[in-house]
């Protein structure tokens, strides 16, 4: 369920203290200070996932000061992760300051004082959790805040990429799909501390589970590769062909049976497409990596009972219900 603040109906002079309202509901305690003699209309939509709550805002100008003084006021400890979507912040906290630009994100914790400047009018998106639900140490979520993490990088970019889809989606997950959603966040975001403090540990529960994700993103990317393999894989995202393997089996299948499965929904999703006739059952094979066009059958016959040409034919009406629809 979304919750919806907005100071569109109100009077430009009476948005001031409407906004610096929504925002401290919304967040922790924070000085607001807008940039505009007449305020432009600012809004927040927000969704809570698990510990993690998310929140979209857009406005225009201004500056957000924590203190010491609202620090005592309130002393919980939160940790803010902004994505920003549109307009660019100056962000400064523990001797840094840094720009962040549309695409990038950075962190702020909500227990040392922090001030962001937005000079234009603004989108982003905030992720937002107890400070106890991020298993990182002090000192080097301290070396990190008031950075700016590219979201075209590396790990950056994954964590940016499921955290902007998580953000799209989440008025649709459940309490308990929320949650692991959540959990999925906070592991990409600890492999990405631990990666630029120096300390992953690749065995690690919370990183395994983020380096799935990761390694998960990159085959998808690249299904239409007929060269796609663990060593591929491995060599992509700069691990061991074993450690690839050993992913795989913690999520209960295997790299090749995991591929497979993927290709065979994109061509069965294709095969019922209305240009599917036209392109032919072989060329959208081709599509998506498969290169024997008997292997293709046959795997298709093995998860959707019936031959990839009949499932064209009847558009799937007499196959086996898909995974997704069990």
């Amino acid at each position: 369920m979304s919750t919806v603040l907005s100071t569109a109906p109100l009077s430009p002079a009476e948005r001031t203290a409407r906004w610096h309202e929504a925002v401290n509901r919304t967040f922790v305690p924070l000085d607001v200070e807008l940039l505009e003699h007449e305020p432009s209309p600012g809004s927040i939509v927000s969704h809570q996932l698990g510990p993690l709550r998310i929140s979209t805002v857009q406005a225009g100008p201004q500056v957000v000061r924590r203190d010491r003084r609202l620090i005592s006021r309130d002393s919980r400890e939160t940790v803010i992760l902004s994505l920003q979507n549109r307009g660019t912040a100056l962000k400064e906290q523990d001797g840094r300051e840094s720009r962040i630009a549309p695409g990038g994100f950075s962190l702020s914790d909500s227990s040392r004082p922090f001030s962001k400047r937005l000079a234009d009018g603004f989108n982003f998106t905030s992720f937002q959790f107890p400070r106890d639900e991020l298993r990182v140490r002090d000192e080097d979520l301290r070396a990190v805040t008031a950075t700016s993490f590219p979201g075209n990088e590396g790990t950056a970019a994954l964590l940016a990429t499921y955290l902007s889809r998580t953000a799209r989606e989440a008025g649709a997950f459940d309490h308990g799909v929320g949650g692991r959603v959540a959990a999925t966040a906070l592991d990409l975001l600890v492999l990405l501390i631990d990666e630029r403090c120096g300390r992953l540990v690749p065995d690690a529960p919370e990183h395994a589970a983020a380096s799935l994700v990761r390694v998960k993103e990159h085959v998808v990317r690249n299904l239409s590769d007929p060269g796609l393999s663990p060593s591929r894989i491995a060599e992509a995202n700069f691990m061991s062909v074993r450690y690839v393997h050993k992913l795989f089996q913690l999520d209960g299948t295997t790299v090749g049976g995991w591929i497979r499965a993927q290709r065979l929904e994109r061509c069965r999703r294709d095969l019922l497409r209305p240009r599917a006739r036209d392109l032919g059952v072989a060329a959208i094979a081709h599509r998506w990596g498969f290169v024997s066009a008997s292997h293709f059958s046959r795997a298709f016959r093995a998860a959707y009972g019936m031959a990839p040409r009949d499932w064209l034919a009847t558009g799937g009406s007499e196959g086996r219900p898909t995974a997704s629809e069990l």
